[in-house]
This record gives structure tokens, sequence and C-alpha cells, in this order.
């Protein structure tokens, strides 16, 4: 994910609405818990990135969720994905959860640029570029119509890895609906996709939780001390190795290594993601609006500047500052009553568009 873009389910996959009070009955708590703390990473990664050009500590927690948080949310995705078959429900589940929030909110992040930018040229509405967060909604639109293939070849999974790479040493690709993203962050929707329950509750075992803390440590610390040389371009996964100045041999390299950090992590995330109903877990119905909606609000604070308003913003205080404020704008976007004033933009009912049976 870019440093412009970011994910959640998680992404975001949409799901079904649920009651404020806790997750309904057939919910699975863990599921919803998992959404909300993985969409909740997303709004740290972009809170933090103006951060990262004077603190060093900002810029280790940054990489380190950026090593996973997206990986983990589209393998969510992946996992409430395996019942798409192309049937008539299904497929108009697609077009008002996916196709119209990218139409609607493609219009609506480049006027609100309008808006906000005065001096800004403005740019033209282009539904074959995906504005900033709108390349995950294009992403699923991709994975989800590529379902019922994933499940009847014989190794999917390696396959969605050999496509992967050969994305990253493909320039030709271009930029067309993101596509760099949608298929070099195509292995972890199809592991999502063959994942069952029992392999989740792998991650519940004692020793998994107690090796999770050490391992990530390790991985802030690795990240904190990285040569200043490394490119972390690497890890946005938004363009191939000739586009990042990098030899066309190193992506098959480079792609296999984050795989494996990012299933690592995600790993020892999905360890500590609590099993039973918490306050937040009502929330974990509404990532994709909390996905989408934040995006105005962090865009906001980079065009009018808000990380410079004060020198102590980018001091320890205003780090701290910065990350509660996160978590309480995600908080609240994620929330029943947001929900309620969006919903016909995120889950409109379009009968008049469809064929009666």
């Amino acid at each position: 994910m870019s440093p412009t873009a970011s994910p959640v389910t998680v992404a975001p996959a949409p799901t079904p609405p649920v009651a404020a009070a806790g997750a309904p009955a057939g919910r699975d708590p863990f599921f919803d818990n998992a959404k909300y703390l993985a969409i909740v990473l997303v709004a740290l990664g972009h809170a933090w990135q103006p951060l990262t050009y004077t603190s060093q500590a900002a810029t280790a927690l940054y990489y380190t969720v950026y090593a996973f948080h997206m990986p983990a949310f589209i393998l969510i995705s992946g996992y409430f994905s395996r019942s798409f078959d192309m049937s008539p429900a299904k497929v108009k589940r697609l077009i008002t959860g996916v196709v119209v929030p990218y139409l609607i909110f493609e219009f609506g992040y480049t006027y609100f640029q309008h808006w906000a930018e005065d001096d800004a040229p403005p740019e033209p509405v282009s539904l074959t570029n995906p504005w900033y967060l709108n390349w995950f909604l294009a992403a699923l639109f991709v994975w989800r119509l590529t379902t019922p293939l994933w499940k009847v070849i014989r190794w999917p999974v390696p396959v969605a890895c050999v496509i992967a790479v050969l994305a990253a040493v493909s320039p030709e690709v271009g930029n067309d609906f993101d596509l760099q993203r949608v298929l070099q962050f195509l292995p972890f929707f199809v592991l999502g996709l063959h994942m069952r329950r029992e392999h989740f509750e792998l991650v519940r075992r004692r020793w998994v939780r107690i090796a999770a803390v050490p391992v990530f440590a390790a991985a802030i610390a690795v990240a904190y001390w990285s040569p200043p040389q490394l490119n972390t371009e690497w890890f946005f996964h938004n363009d191939s190795a000739q586009g990042l100045h990098e030899s066309a041999w190193t992506a098959p390299l480079v792609l296999l290594a984050l795989f494996a950090v990012a299933a690592v992590l995600t790993a020892c995330f999905l360890a500590w993601v609590p099993r039973r109903k918490m306050w937040f877990t009502a929330l974990g119905g509404g990532t994709l609006y909390g996905f989408l909606l934040h995006g105005f609000l962090i865009k906001l604070s980079r065009w009018w500047e808000w990380y410079d308003a004060a020198d102590w913003i980018r001091k320890p205080v205003g780090e701290v500052l910065v990350t509660v404020l996160a978590i309480a704008m995600m908080t609240l976007l994620c929330t029943q009553p947001v929900r309620r004033v969006f919903r016909f933009v995120m889950e409109p009912r379009m009968e008049w568009a469809f064929r009666k049976k």
C-alpha cells in the first residue's frame, strides 16, 4: 500500500450490517474483532506517515504495520469470499457493495479535493485510475470475480504467487485500476479463500501468543535500524521492480521475502485478537465505512498542513496524541450512527436496477 493509499477487510470486505449492541447470532466475534483491529492499524499507518520525516520511532512502527496490515485484511476478505459463486444474488451484492461505492467515492474524492485545494488545478474524474483508497474496491471486484477460478485449479496459492511475481517484473501492467496492487496482493486473497476455521484456531495456541511478542519486537527493531538505502517502496506493492529503479531479478526475492514476513506477522497479529465478544466487536461490521470515510480526513490533514500547525505535534507527546486521535477517528467512523447515515452510499438498495426472478 502506498503512503497515499492503505485495506482493511479489510480490506475490508463488505459484510452484512450488525446491531450496535454486539455481534448478532451466527457471527464469530473473532473475525469482527480482527477486522476492527486491522482497520485501526490502517488508520494508524496513515496517521503516522507524516511523522516519519522527523521520528525514527514513528518510522519503525509505520513500516512494521505496513508489512502486514493489508495482507491480514485481504486474507480475511478472501476468507469471507469463499461463498462467492457468480450466482445472481452474489453478483448483485458485488455490484451494490463494491461497484456502486467505487463509482460514488471516485467522484466524491475528486470533488472533495477540488473543494479542499482551491489553488490546485482540478483533477479530472477517472474511473480507471482509482483515487487514493478506492484501489481496494477495484481489487476486491477483480478478486471476487476470479474466485471460482481459484476454487477449481490445483495449487492456487503458488499460482497466485507466480502471478504476483510476474506483475512485479512487468512494467507493462500499467496503472489502470491499480493492477499492480491487485496482482501483487492476490496471494493473500487466494490464501484466505482456502483457509478454514481450524486454520485460524492454530494461532490460539499459547506458544504462538507468547512467540508473537518477541517476533513483533524483532520486526520493530529491524525497521528501526534498517539501512537508509533500503527501498521501502516495496512495501506498498504499487509498482514494478523497474518502476522502483531495481533490477528485475530482485522482484522474486523481495516479494517472496515480504510474503513470508507478512504471513508471520499476520499470524502473530491474529494470535492476539480476542475470541470473545468485546466492546468493539460490533464495529467489525463497519470496517469498509471506516476505511473509505477516513480517507477524507487523512487527505485534509495533508492539504491543510495540520502536522505543521505546531512544533510539539512532531514531539513524543504529539505522536501519542496523533495515535489516540487516529484510533478514535476510525472507531467513530465504524459506529452504527455513521453507518446509518452513509448506508445509502455503501450498501444501497437498488432493486430497480435488477431483473426480478
